[in-house]
């Protein structure tokens, strides 16, 4: 049995250039893995089975983790069945990445049990996913390109928590990129200094998505003024949203902050920085 937790991700900043000629958006993005994850359960089996615990994914062929496996199986060797548990804590369809880290554990777990080579699963990990290859290794990051070009990791942040509301909506990641293109490509509205701890002060933190967002979605911009009056700072969006967070000192704020959240969000936590990506804790 391999126990593999995936963790869940933050865009603290995205900022998003028109699409290219492969349609595609070119990013710049910092992100950030936390300490708030899925756990994944692998073993072999006589047969495929995937079973979901919480959260309201699909079991079926479009799952990202079974697309995970099978991008294995199509390089490896040898092919094993397996049953996986995957207990859902990441919120789906928030900007939280919990998908792509689940395929991302997927991967790890599967390559574990056949013998597949692990320094070749970055290689594999964009066929899954732009995210994924970043979700396998996590920690602070910038993104560029189309979530292929990963920047040297830097050391992990300990100058502040996060807490994370999700509104009670979803927000489609190719929907918001399309209302972005109608809207012109509009630029975020980038955090104050004051929001901003000492490690991040080097990156201007804005979220290019949130107009289009916004525009999608009219609520989500009473959630983040309604959190800034509560917490008494900016607000960001995470990805394409609609998960929303705030910055703090430390894990008392957040907790403080955490048990002001609305009863009504979908999901909130607190979390810390983490410095790692999909990470085997057990087998």
């Amino acid at each position: 049995m391999t126990v593999v937790h995936a963790p869940a991700k933050i865009n603290l900043s995205l900022q998003v250039r028109a699409a290219d000629a492969s349609g595609m958006h070119p990013l710049r993005s910092v992100v950030q893995t936390i300490g708030w994850w899925d756990v994944l359960v692998l073993e072999e089996s006589d047969d495929d089975d995937l079973e979901i615990v919480g959260g309201e994914l699909r079991v079926d062929g479009d799952n990202l983790v079974w697309k995970a496996i099978s991008t294995i199986r199509s390089h490896a060797e040898s092919a094993r069945a397996v049953a996986i548990t995957l207990t859902k804590r990441i919120p789906v369809a928030a900007g939280l990445g919990g998908g792509s880290s689940d395929a991302a554990a997927a991967l790890i777990a599967y390559a574990d049990l056949v013998g597949f080579d692990r320094s070749a699963l970055i290689d594999l990990a964009p066929e899954v996913g732009s995210d994924v290859p970043y979700l396998m290794e996590g920690g602070s990051r910038v993104i560029e390109g189309y979530g292929e070009l990963l920047s040297p990791k830097d050391s992990p942040s300990d100058d502040f928590w996060v807490v994370v509301a999700v509104p009670p909506f979803e927000l489609s990641t190719p929907n918001v990129y399309r209302r972005w293109d109608l809207l012109g490509g509009p630029q975020g509205h980038a955090m104050t200094r004051r929001s901003i701890p000492p490690s991040l002060r080097g990156h201007e933190l804005v979220n290019d998505l949130y107009p289009a967002a916004v525009s999608l979605e009219p609520l989500l911009a009473d959630w983040r003024l309604d959190l800034s009056d509560r917490w008494g700072r900016d607000v960001a969006l995470s990805g394409s949203g609609p998960a929303l967070f705030g910055i703090f000192e430390d894990e008392r704020e957040a907790i403080e902050a955490l048990a002001v959240v609305p009863t009504e969000a979908r999901s909130a936590f607190a979390a810390d920085p983490v410095d790692h990506g999909a990470i085997m804790i057990g087998g």
